[in-house]
């Protein structure tokens, strides 16, 4: 029997089993294009010196259609999918964001492929590209080494702007954008806090972060940023201004579904927020059983049929559909 979970109006059973494989690896993210077709970045091989990774792809019905990107990822970590299916992906240890169509073409590639960017420039572990719903502006969340945020624009859209960050732009294989804001603080990193026990200042402060793991922007610009390691989505107007900030626990990324209530995987399972920072309520639990997470919910995604889907890392083959009802 599928197993019914939810918060208030948004109730859902699970669907089991999906996909109908196992998934070779972790599942860092996943999105849905115009077709409902459902893409998973899978994290093939995870070592010291053997990263790999690919974009595997299904029908909604969970049948594998194809894998494609293997030749060039590393450790793909964040995907969103625009309304024209367009692909954006975050390559954390290539320090990157690639483009593809919806047939694995690719397409753009923002970044030098292995090299991170200096301090306080792109890209150092990248952990999401979001493309604004109502410009032609590029936000990147930037991430696990660096604790900023990027805005990115159509050349000639700011040029006072983009000839203050230009500088940073040599050998990235796309010229069409240009780095048109850029903010952020904190010197402790996450990389050097989990990894070398660093004895930097932890920035708490407005503006500053902690791992800035995920961004989104809602239909007025205002940009949220998944402040994960403080425990906080932080609001900016698209320049970087300081708004406000929300007490999330552990927010890995975040969806706003059409009646602006934004959707967070993070811990303890998925959080539902009013975009005027409204605690609506939270679902999901950790376990075994086919409708729990056996990993930490990392990335999430509503198609059309406003069925969900829930990535998790830290467990092989960690992925959950549950259909609305």
């Amino acid at each position: 029997m599928p197993k019914r979970l939810g918060v208030g109006n948004y109730q859902y059973e699970s669907v089991e089993p999906w996909p109908k494989i196992d998934i070779p690896g972790i599942v860092s993210d996943v999105a849905t294009d115009s077709q409902d077709r459902v893409y998973l970045p899978v994290r093939t091989s995870q070592r010291f010196d053997d990263n790999a990774g690919a974009i595997m792809v299904f029908d909604r019905d969970g049948t594998h259609l194809k894998t494609f990107g293997q030749d060039k990822l590393h450790t793909p970590h964040g995907l969103w999918i625009t309304p024209e299916d367009a692909l954006y992906l975050t390559d954390t240890f290539d320090h990157c964001v690639r483009t593809y169509s919806t047939s694995g073409d690719p397409r753009m590639v923002l970044g030098v492929p292995g090299e991170p960017g200096p301090g306080g420039c792109p890209f150092n572990r990248p952990t999401l590209a979001f493309p604004s719903p109502v410009s032609d502006d590029l936000f990147v969340s930037d991430g696990y080494r660096q604790n900023r945020v990027h805005r990115f624009s159509p050349s000639g859209a700011d040029p006072s702007a983009a000839g203050q960050y230009s500088r940073w732009k040599r050998g990235w294989e796309h010229t069409d954008l240009e780095m048109t804001a850029s903010w952020g603080g904190g010197d402790l990193n996450y990389h050097d806090d989990s990894s070398w026990g660093s004895t930097e200042n932890h920035g708490t402060g407005p503006g500053e972060f902690l791992l800035p793991h995920g961004v989104v922007v809602d239909r007025n610009e205002r940009v949220y940023v998944m402040d994960r390691s403080n425990g906080r989505i932080q609001i900016f107007d698209r320049d970087g201004v300081y708004l406000a900030e929300w007490a999330t626990p552990s927010p890995n990324q975040g969806f706003i579904d059409d009646n602006d209530v934004m959707h967070v995987p993070g811990s303890g399972g998925i959080h539902l927020l009013g975009l005027n920072g409204e605690q609506i309520g939270r679902w999901g639990e950790k376990g075994s059983e086919p409708w729990q997470f056996r990993g930490g919910p990392h990335g999430l995604w509503i198609d059309s049929h406003s069925d969900i889907y829930v990535a998790q890392v830290s467990a092989d083959n960690a992925i959950n559909k549950f259909a609305r009802v």
